[in-house]
């Protein structure tokens, strides 16, 4: 009866072990656990990050990330089954759709700065990039200073356009700066005359001269309104458990040989729709950063010494 007794104790033990930990759950993961989804943010042109291919359905370097994190969730819940939902989001709406609950993790190249630290969180360091403009090479703007005087557009909600207005100001250069809904009818300007240059981060210039009707017409600055910052997958302001999965998750990913791997597909090699290949290896910053992976938003950490 004694050693019955004591095995119905440890029972007892145990399942209110397993209780209180299904109790501890909290924010996302509790959300994720209870509605056996996760709603992932996607961009429809920040390419080659989170964009619509010709089916018009979301891919991406930062796609491919996020679903890495979605399986690493679905382990950590124990789960068997785990709805992935997909919603649009803009450099607009991308923060208060992730504060109200609309979607869980942003997948697209949202820098990472102290600024949106106070509003958001941020996975480990993905991407690296600096603010700099694109331009017809007929009209011969090599630098800033080049744009005084002249329409410049720049996408709304991002914190490209908050340069180019304190570059602007900062400089006395009286630029007529535009702003755009998206990436897409910022280009669309340049391409039609409507604006001389659309300032943005480099890699996604790269990649709307490339897909152009003329790629040659097209030439980025070397001149830059920014050091290079890092970029990452968001998700919602103190959160810390389910930081800690999406922490890992990338982590994991970013160490292992699947990491450079992921980044040659997406940078180095053709890629849909129109199979253009971007050409841009991976720099020694963003291999240091792999290898000792961060969510410093301060671009001076990402140094290789």
């Amino acid at each position: 009866m004694k050693q019955s007794h004591l095995w119905g104790l440890a029972l007892a033990a145990m399942f209110c072990a397993g209780s209180v930990h299904a109790e501890e759950l909290t924010g996302t993961l509790k959300t994720i656990k209870e509605t056996g989804t996760i709603t992932l943010g996607f961009r429809d042109s920040s390419i080659p990050f989170s964009y619509l291919d010709d089916n018009q359905k979301p891919v991406g370097f930062a796609m491919d990330i996020c679903y890495g994190i979605v399986d690493a969730v679905k382990k950590e819940l124990k789960l068997d089954k785990l709805e992935v939902k997909l919603n649009p989001v803009t450099s607009s709406t991308r923060i208060p759709l992730l504060a109200n609950g609309t979607i869980d993790l942003e997948c697209g190249s949202t820098t990472n700065n102290p600024e949106r630290q106070r509003q958001i969180a941020f996975s480990n360091t993905h991407f690296l990039t600096a603010t700099r403009f694109i331009s017809k090479k007929a009209n011969k703007l090599n630098s800033i200073d080049d744009l005084k005087g002249k329409p410049v557009v720049a996408t709304s909600g991002t914190s490209n356009i908050k340069q180019l207005i304190e570059t602007n100001a900062a400089r006395h250069l009286g630029i007529n700066v535009i702003h755009a809904k998206d990436h897409a009818e910022a280009f669309l300007m340049v391409e039609n005359d409507r604006a001389v240059a659309f300032v943005m981060d480099d890699i996604l210039l790269a990649a709307f001269a490339v897909g152009s009707k003329d790629p040659e017409a097209y030439v980025i600055s070397s001149d830059a309104f920014s050091k290079p910052e890092p970029c990452g997958i968001t998700l919602r302001k103190d959160d810390p458990a389910f930081k800690k999965v999406v922490d890992d998750a990338t982590a994991a990913l970013y160490q292992s040989a699947e990491g450079p791997k992921l980044y040659d597909k997406w940078f180095m090699q053709r890629i849909p729709p129109k199979g253009l290949n971007l050409n841009v290896p991976m720099g020694a910053e963003l291999r240091h950063e792999f290898a000792k992976p961060s969510d410093s938003s301060d671009p001076d950490a990402y140094k290789v010494m």
